[in-house]
């Protein structure tokens, strides 16, 4: 992939916080940009996703579940 990466690791935060910190974290970086966000609490499999597509940004793939690791590749538009 091209363009700028960024992890956002939220794992060991109880829900609603890994929603929360994606959309504060997502509106705060640049156009293009691919963000890697890791979770787990088990809310934030369907949770986050949701509302990240509700706010605009695009999901890249399915969310992924790898072991109690939750996680969610998301672009943010140009």
């Amino acid at each position: 992939m091209n363009g700028k990466m960024y992890l956002l690791d939220l794992r060991g935060e109880p829900c609603p916080y890994p929603v929360v910190f994606s959309l504060e974290t997502l509106r705060n970086l640049d156009q293009g940009t691919i963000v890697e966000i890791l979770a787990d609490c088990p809310q934030s499999f369907i949770s986050v996703p949701e509302e990240v597509i509700k706010a605009g940004y695009e999901m890249l793939e399915p969310p992924q579940k790898i072991g109690p690791t939750l996680r969610f590749l998301v672009k943010i538009p140009n």
